[in-house]
Formats: C-alpha cells, sequence, structure tokens
C-alpha cells in the first residue's frame, strides 16, 4: 500500500512531488517533505469535491486543462493564512512615525493580506497617527488566495478575533453585529473605504500595482519561497519604492542574505540601498493581476 495506508485515497511519494512541481511553479511555494500529510488532507477535499477517484488523475487533469476555477481552487488549498490583528506589535509604532513624516498622499501595499488582520491594522495605525478616519492614505492589500481576500473585504469577523484590542480600538473601528450577527463584528465603512482589496500572484510577471509606495509590508510570506524566488520578489519591490520607502518583513524572515536592494534599517524592518537598488526595473503593470 502506498503512503496513505487506509486513507480514502492512495497518496504515494511521487504523487507528492508533482503537488510540490506544480505548486513552486503556480506560486512559488516551496513545500517542505514534512508536509506530506497537509497536502493529502487539503487536497482530499478538492477530489471530493470535483468526484475525481485518485490523486494522479486529479493533477493530470490540472496540468492538462485550463479549468481556472479548479487551479485557483488548487493554490487556495495550498496557502497558509495564519494571521491576527496587530501581530507583531512592534511594527506599528514605526509605521506610524513613519507615514507622519512623509507626504500626502501616502500609499502603503499590503502584499499579503489574509482575512485582512493585517491591512486594517495597517489602517488603525494611520487613522491613530493623523487622529481622524479619513487621514490622506491608500492601502492596498492583496493575496493569491482569493477565499480570504473575499472574507478580509467583507471586514466581519468573530469576536474571539478582536477580544484583545483594547475598548478604545473596539468602539472606534468596529460595529457590534446583533441578532443573526450576534457574536460578530464589522469593521467601520471609514477603515474599509481606506483599503482596496485585490488579487494577486507575486511570482506573477505583471503586478496589478503600481506604487511608487511609502510603505510595503511582506510579512511571513518569503518563508514559504525559496532564495532565488525571494530575490526576484524583492528586486521587483524596490523600484515601486518612493526613496525613504519602508519594507516590513516577518519575524523569522533576513532578506540580508537574498538581495542587496535593501538594507536593514531596524528589527526586520528595511530601506532601499541605492547603491544595489540602482538599475533595478519598474514592474510591468497588469491590471487584472494575471500573467
Amino acid at each position: 500500500m502506498s503512503a496513505g495506508g487506509n486513507k480514502e485515497f492512495e497518496f504515494n511519494k511521487h504523487d507528492f512531488s508533482r503537488v510540490q512541481k506544480i505548486i513552486y511553479q503556480a506560486a512559488g511555494i516551496a513545500l517542505a517533505d514534512t508536509k506530506h500529510e497537509m497536502v493529502y488532507s487539503r487536497l482530499a477535499r478538492r477530489l471530493r469535491a470535483t468526484g475525481i477517484a485518485s490523486f494522479q488523475a486529479y493533477l493530470d487533469y490540472l496540468e492538462s486543462s485550463k479549468d481556472e476555477t479548479e487551479w485557483e481552487a488548487f493554490t487556495n488549498a495550498l496557502t497558509t493564512n495564519l494571521t491576527s490583528f496587530f501581530r507583531e506589535s512592534h511594527h506599528f509604532p514605526i509605521l506610524a512615525e513613519h507615514v507622519k513624516k512623509a507626504k500626502a498622499p501616502i500609499s502603503i501595499w499590503c502584499s499579503a493580506s489574509s482575512t485582512g488582520e493585517e491591512p486594517y491594522t495597517i489602517a488603525m495605525t494611520v487613522c491613530e497617527a493623523f487622529g481622524t478616519l479619513t487621514p490622506p492614505v491608500e492601502i492596498i492589500a492583496t493575496d493569491i488566495d482569493t477565499n480570504v481576500l473575499a472574507t478580509a473585504a467583507s471586514g466581519v469577523y468573530p469576536f474571539d478575533r478582536v477580544e484583545k484590542l483594547s475598548p478604545e480600538r473596539l468602539k472606534k473601528f468596529f460595529l457590534k453585529g446583533s441578532g443573526a450577527n450576534d457574536g460578530m463584528v464589522r469593521v467601520r465603512d471609514e477603515l474599509r473605504k481606506l483599503i482596496t482589496f485585490k488579487p494577486l500572484n507575486l511570482l506573477s510577471n505583471g503586478w496589478p500595482v503600481s506604487g511608487p509606495f511609502d510603505v510595503i509590508f511582506c510579512r511571513n510570506v518569503m518563508i514559504y519561497f525559496d532564495k532565488p524566488t525571494q530575490s526576484v520578489i524583492l528586486k521587483k519591490f524596490a523600484p515601486l519604492m518612493k526613496p525613504d520607502g519602508l519594507l516590513f518583513a516577518g519575524h523569522s524572515e533576513n532578506f540580508l542574505y537574498v538581495t542587496d536592494a535593501f538594507k536593514l534599517r531596524g528589527k526586520t524592518v528595511y530601506e532601499l540601498n541605492f547603491e544595489g537598488a540602482a538599475g533595478l526595473k519598474r514592474v510591468p503593470i497588469n491590471k487584472d493581476g494575471k500573467k
């Protein structure tokens, strides 16, 4: 029997290797060999949903078809979306100080929106920095996973997702649900209007964003890419940034050994290295976000 044992579908090492190759080519995600069980669990749902009887047949279908809906579902299934409001909180006082010194209008790109907690945290931070719910700031929030983008755009969350926020922030930035929506909260419309949500694959040749950005958040994303892919993405970020722009990374990410386009400014906060970034070309804009 295969590595699948008594499981519903056979899933052997060759199937897993094919998944690794396909998701790397499609989204740049480097799946570790330890993710065998996770991949089985998530993709088995796709086999049930499509009625396809084996992993081999499902992967054959993916590779031979132009079924954009299933390609999207496949990618969404293998994307990890762990996030929370004010995650890695040391970044946000730095963001607040930076936007107060920046020249309006201010543009911020959150390149891995997930379910929206990060872009809404950015929005709350800039509102507090300017003392208004209508600061001179535009936030672009993107993600490869269209399911989590839909959640983000709705701005609706169970109360336990916001219970660690201060009472002041809850009152200022959220509306409490009632009736059928009891136990839920919704982000205030003023906050939602600051953010434009768009699907974006960081491996696409053309990105549906144009810059120049005062700030780019790319936190806890690069850990899923290998070093060559990280280098390509970072070199595409650099021409999209204003000369004094900041790039925020995740706590376990280090870009210093990946590219010389950026230099470390503080704890997981980077700024342009003008010598290293010289000559890098601006990314072509593709409004639909596809290759």
